[in-house]
């Protein structure tokens, strides 16, 4: 009797196990299929047409619509995802990024990390999943562009957390791999900041995400950027 109960418990804790497992593979963490649909619908890149990949969060998706004129008739694909870190970056960097076959990618990522969107980190593990990005880039070919983490005082969903000095140490620790390895680094964060080292009041609503004047101070610098490592060989 004892063991014919022993063995409905064992099965019950597989089934259960097996249910669970079931639930996270369902919960697709990174957000795979977001762009799923958009990338086999995208022709195939051209030689001449130079596309681009902006790669990020919430920072690269909402450009595309509050400052949707910058990505017209442009050869630029928005592959940004709100609230992502740089992990979930990680996972998709290969069906968001390689496999559109970009001349270049653009990497935004860091602030979600800081904000602690899923679960502590720290800016050692930030840093190495942007150069895993980059060295994934580049054993692809595709050229590099390491952008600052913009400026940021505090979250507004998440307050408290003071992002700000974890900011400047952040881009620090980008810019240090980024001149080390041949990469471009892209500085948004000394064009943003203000003198408590946030974003100034002008560039964003809610100190985080930039409105269309913040965006408009983004669009130069890139562009620029882009021109600059499109033209090395």
């Amino acid at each position: 009797m004892t063991s014919m109960k022993n063995l409905k418990s064992i099965y019950f804790i597989l089934i259960f196990s097996l249910f669970m497992a079931g639930k996270t593979q369902a919960q697709d963490w990174a957000n795979l299929k977001k762009y799923q649909n958009e990338n086999a619908a995208l022709p195939t890149a051209k030689p001449k047409q130079k596309r681009a990949v902006f790669m990020g969060d919430s920072i690269t998706e909402f450009w595309s619509v509050t400052s949707s004129d910058f990505f017209a008739d442009k050869p630029y694909i928005n592959r940004g995802i709100s609230g992502q870190t740089t992990p979930q970056m990680l996972l998709r960097f290969r069906q968001d990024v390689i496999a559109l076959k970009p001349a270049v990618v653009v990497i935004l990522a860091g602030i979600n990390d800081i904000a602690g969107n899923t679960g502590p980190s720290t800016l050692e593990m930030t840093t190495n999943n942007i150069i895993s990005m980059a060295e994934l880039a580049k054993a692809n070919h595709i050229k590099v562009i390491l952008c600052s983490v913009l400026p940021a005082f505090d979250f507004p969903w998440r307050k408290g957390l003071e992002p700000a000095e974890k900011v400047v140490k952040l881009n620090l620790m980008i810019k240090e791999y980024a001149d080390a390895n041949g990469i471009l680094y892209l500085d948004y964060y000394s064009a943003m900041a203000d003198e408590q080292k946030g974003m100034k009041v002008e560039y964003a609503n809610d100190g985080v995400h930039p409105n269309k004047t913040g965006y408009k101070v983004m669009e130069p610098l890139v562009e620029k950027a882009i021109s600059e490592v499109l033209s090395k060989k």
